[in-house]
C-alpha cells in the first residue's frame, strides 16, 4: 500500500471516530434537554401509565449507553429508526430534506463562487482604484448585513412590491431564487475579499513579474500563473462553505419556509424528536467531514509540491 492510500485510510478511520463523537454528544444533549417527549404524543394530559408505556416503547426507560448502542446498531444496518412524533421512518424524511438543501446549497455556492471570485480578481487587478474601493465597500456591506435582513428585503421587493417571485415553499425553480440569493449574499462578499487578498499576495511574487517581463499577455499571467497559486487557500474556504451549506441554513430556510435540513432539525428539536435530530446530524456531519477530506486531497493535485502522505 503506497503513502497516498495509507493517508486516505487513516483519514477514513479518523472520520469514523469523529462521527461517533459527534453523534454521542448530540445524543447526550437531547437526553439531558428539559421536557418530556411523551407529553407531546397524547392529545390530552397523559396519565402516568400512558407515559410509562410510551417511554418503554421508545426505549427511554433504558440507560443512556444502552439507548446509544441501540441507535448505533440500527445505523450500521442503514436504519435510523422511526420518528417519535409521526411514527414514520427517519431516513426517508432526512434524505428528502437533504435533497432540498443540496439544491439550495448548490445554487448558493455557484452564485457566491462565480460572483465573488470575479469581483475579487477585478478588485486585485484594479488595486486602490475606485473599482476596488466600490467592490470592497459592497463586500463589507454584504458581510455586515444580517442574512434575515437581506431575506426580508428581497421578499418585500421581489415578492410583495413587484410580484415576480414566490415568498415561500419549494415547488418550482422560481422558489429557489430568493433563498439562494439570500444564502449567497454573505458567502459572495467573503469570497470576494478572500480572492482579492490571495490575488494581491500572488501578484506581488517574483515569478509574476518575470512572466510580465517575458511579454506574456495580462490575461495569460492571471489565468496560467496567478490564479493557480491563489486557488489553494480559496479551495479551503470553499470546502468549508460547502460543509456549512450541507448542514442547511436555519435562518434562510425558516424565512422562506424552505423544507430543508435546517428547518427539519429546528422542528425536531422543538418536538424533542431525537431520532430525527440524530439522523440529520449523522448525514450532515458525514457530508461535512467527507467534503473536508476531498479538499485536503485536492491540494496535492493543485500543487505537486504538497505531499499528503
Amino acid at each position: 500500500m503506497d503513502g497516498f492510500a495509507i493517508y486516505v485510510a487513516k483519514r477514513l478511520v479518523a472520520m469514523l471516530f469523529l462521527l461517533l463523537g459527534i453523534t454521542f454528544i448530540v445524543f447526550c444533549m437531547m437526553y439531558l434537554a428539559p421536557g418530556d417527549v411523551t407529553m407531546m404524543l397524547v392529545p390530552n394530559i397523559p396519565s402516568l401509565e400512558q407515559r410509562e408505556t410510551l417511554r418503554h416503547q421508545f426505549g427511554l426507560d433504558q440507560p443512556l449507553p444502552v439507548q446509544y448502542g441501540r441507535f448505533l446498531a440500527r445505523a450500521v444496518r442503514g436504519n435510523l429508526g422511526d420518528s417519535w412524533i409521526d411514527r414514520r421512518p427517519v431516513l426517508p424524511q432526512v434524505l428528502n430534506a437533504l435533497g432540498y438543501t443540496l439544491r439550495l446549497a448548490a445554487a448558493a455556492l455557484v452564485l457566491s463562487v462565480l460572483i465573488g471570485t470575479i469581483a475579487g480578481i477585478v478588485s486585485a487587478v484594479r488595486y486602490r482604484s475606485w473599482v476596488d474601493e466600490s467592490l470592497m465597500a459592497g463586500s463589507l456591506l454584504g458581510i455586515s448585513t444580517p442574512v434575515f435582513v437581506i431575506g426580508l428585503l428581497l421578499i418585500y421587493i421581489f415578492a410583495f412590491r413587484l410580484g415576480w417571485l414566490p415568498t415561500s415553499g419549494a415547488g418550482t425553480s422560481r422558489h429557489l431564487i430568493l433563498p439562494a440569493i439570500t444564502l449567497a449574499s454573505f458567502l459572495t462578499a467573503y469570497n470576494a475579499r478572500m480572492t482579492r487578498t490571495c490575488m494581491l499576495e500572488v501578484l506581488g511574487q517574483d515569478y509574476i513579474r518575470t512572466a510580465r517581463a517575458k511579454g506574456l499577455r495580462e490575461i495569460a499571467v492571471l489565468t496560467r500563473h496567478a490564479m493557480k497559486n491563489a486557488l489553494i487557500p480559496m479551495v479551503t474556504v470553499i470546502g468549508l462553505q460547502v460543509g456549512l451549506l450541507l448542514g442547511g441554513s436555519v435562518i434562510t430556510e425558516t424565512i422562506f419556509a424552505y423544507p430543508g435540513i435546517g428547518q427539519l432539525v429546528v422542528s425536531a428539536i422543538g418536538a424533542r424528536d431525537t431520532p430525527i435530530v440524530q439522523g440529520c446530524v449523522l448525514l450532515t456531519a458525514g457530508g461535512f467531514i467527507l467534503v473536508n477530506l476531498v479538499v485536503d486531497l485536492s491540494y496535492g493535485f493543485l500543487d505537486p509540491r504538497i505531499r499528503l502522505a
